[in-house]
């Protein structure tokens, strides 16, 4: 059996006066508010901003393509990137842009409002947060050989739960996460010569909102999906582990109808030498088995000497069974999702 867990209850700052963590555990919404001004782990000071993380991920899901956004800051360099997947075909373009030092970067303290923004005259993307909702705006000319945009407002009002963390990496290092599943999507996206069009009933979108100090060298896998039951309802996935001291709390838990089932320890089972290969994740009570069957393979790799990162992101289809905290048992076929092995050292 999992050991309990803590759930954060009660409203206040991430960080003490001396920069450590007020406390580990999770949230059905993000209870802390992040002051990373806080912060202190190295003995020079004007060092410490190169390593702190911040980044947003958003992710789309729609019956025919995934479209992934995202702005981000490691502390010594801005990445900004999107992706498309053609499931369809198989068809992959993305495309990246590193800015030293994260220079015109700017992302929000916390993740319930503010605006996270990059615009360097070639590439625009703007995620803002009001009233409810978020829109994502985003304008990249030169995608490759072609052309993206999108103009997209996801619903998430106040009640939508989320899956939020906070643990401790090592000694005064931490991690502060937040993972959005299963935003009714709408807006449109248009790629190239195709405008895709995307209505609430059939697409979703997700976010990954992270923010703290990690080690080093990390490690993580990453397991994720928005999508639908058949009679309607949503259904998202948020699992994950390896990035830091997860004894007050695991991330993993499936997100059904905007409420949060927490689930404990899980056990992913895969071939790291042929990721494409059928995963395998169950929990320790019964609650959840699930067998990912990856259709397309993202490498994504970077050596730039001081940072240095490789992420297999599969993506695939879910099938299997969960049981909600009440006991209702869910039967999953077909829900298109992600899962990925990461190893950084940055």
């Amino acid at each position: 059996m999992n050991t309990p867990q803590h759930e954060i209850l009660s409203a206040g700052p991430l960080l003490d006066a001396s920069g450590s963590l007020t406390t580990a555990g999770w949230s059905r919404q993000p209870m802390l508010d992040c002051n990373l001004e806080k912060a202190n782990f190295y003995g020079l000071k004007f060092l410490q901003p190169l390593r702190v993380k911040r980044w947003d991920y958003y992710a789309i899901f729609t019956p025919t393509h995934f479209f992934s956004f995202t702005i981000s800051d490691i502390g010594y360099l801005g990445m900004i990137f999107a992706y498309v997947l053609d499931f369809a075909t198989a068809t992959f373009q993305e495309e990246a842009i590193s800015v030293p030092f994260g220079s015109q970067v700017e992302l929000p303290r916390n993740s319930q409002e503010g605006v996270s923004h990059f615009d360097n005259s070639k590439v625009s993307l703007r995620f803002s947060v009001e009233n409810g909702a978020r829109h994502l705006a985003v304008n990249w000319p030169q995608f490759g050989s072609t052309s993206l945009a999108a103009n997209i407002n996801l619903a998430c009002p106040p009640e939508h739960e989320s899956m939020t963390i906070v643990i401790p990496i090592e000694e005064k290092r931490f991690y502060y996460n937040r993972k959005i599943n299963c935003m009714p999507a709408s807006g449109w996206v248009r790629y190239g010569d195709s405008e895709h069009s995307l209505n609430p009933e059939t697409c979703l979108g997700g976010l990954d909102w992270g923010r703290g100090v990690w080690a080093y060298s990390s490690f993580w896998l990453w397991a994720s999906a928005s999508g639908f039951l058949p009679d309607g309802r949503t259904i998202g996935l948020n699992m994950g582990y390896g990035f830091g001291d997860t004894s007050a709390a695991s991330e993993n838990a499936f997100i059904l109808d905007g409420r949060v089932h927490k689930l404990g320890t899980l056990k992913f089972e895969y071939d790291s030498q042929h990721f494409i290969r059928p995963w395998r994740m169950k929990d320790e009570d019964g609650r959840l088995e699930l067998v990912f069957t990856p259709f397309y393979e993202r490498v994504a790799k970077t050596d730039l000497k001081l940072l240095n990162s490789e992420v297999h992101q599969m993506f695939g289809r879910y099938r299997g069974t969960m049981v909600t905290n009440e006991g209702q048992s869910l039967i999953i076929e077909n829900l298109v999702g992600f899962a990925e092995e990461h190893h950084a050292k940055w």
